[in-house]
């Protein structure tokens, strides 16, 4: 009962953190290290609980996505909107495959997330005071230019800490785009780039993988949905009103407790 209570956790984990811009494998990573939480061999609990995230975002979107696919080929804004976010993912591909290996070997420390979540923070409040006045771009009129930039930011967010979903807000926030569509971008740019990463991860850890602990992947994974579909909903209507400030200060806040907690 006490491990499935863990994996409850870390679902819930993963959905609070998953499309905010302060790290979900960041807070993961700290979460499963404070609840001496072990999940099954390999990567497959984590990848599961992600793309119960992904579902989330499917599930609320899916009127958007239903009418992109029956326009595809003859609608433009369709046709842009799937070309905006195959070419705002190209560059996380290319980049993860090749340098997948090291990040994980290098960067996957307590230390690493400490400096990314207080860098990031900073990052957050300097552009959020001097970025350039939104145009209003929707995402079905993003230009190639506008979604690969987004792209080449989010790659950042491969260092543990970063923030996959901040770096994508904050690359959309530099180049002009409107803070409520920069987070449903982030939204949308979250299901072939966690889906990627997730395949990604189960191939490499195909010889570990196995049965073992399906009942913590089933927990995991419903708590991260349920979770999901809250946050996802709640956040747009937050940084509509409010902005990014309050995340950047929470980033500084726990970066900081992190790392004198480390350094002690």
């Amino acid at each position: 009962m006490l491990h499935l209570i863990e994996a409850a956790v870390l679902g819930l984990v993963e959905a609070l953190t998953e499309f905010l811009p302060v790290s979900s494998t960041g807070h993961l990573i700290l979460a499963a290290e404070l609840l001496h939480f072990e999940g099954p061999p390999g990567k497959v609990f984590e990848v599961v609980i992600q793309m119960g995230a992904i579902l989330a975002v499917v599930v609320i979107y899916w009127r958007r996505f239903w009418d992109v696919l029956r326009g595809l080929g003859r609608d433009p804004g369709a046709n842009h909107f799937v070309m905006a976010i195959l070419l705002a993912f190209l560059p996380a591909a290319v980049i993860g495959a090749v340098a997948h290996s090291y990040i994980k070997a290098f960067l996957f420390t307590p230390m690493v997330v400490a400096i990314a979540l207080i860098l990031g923070g900073i990052a957050i409040l300097v552009i959020g005071r001097n970025r350039p006045v939104p145009t209003g771009t929707q995402v079905g009129r993003f230009s190639p230019k506008l979604a690969l930039g987004i792209g080449l930011v989010q790659c950042i967010a491969m260092i543990p800490g970063v923030s996959r979903s901040g770096a994508t807000i904050l690359g959309a926030l530099l180049m002009g785009v409107t803070r409520k569509t920069a987070a449903e971008f982030s939204f949308f740019l979250a299901i072939p780039t966690l889906s990627g990463a997730a395949v990604y991860d189960l191939y490499k850890n195909r010889a570990t993988l196995s049965a073992d602990g399906m009942e913590l992947i089933a927990v995991g994974f419903i708590a991260a949905f349920l979770g999901s579909l809250w946050v996802i909903r709640w956040f747009v209507g937050f940084v509509s009103r409010h902005g990014f400030a309050p995340f950047a200060w929470y980033r500084i806040i726990v970066g900081s407790i992190l790392m004198v907690a480390l350094l002690v």
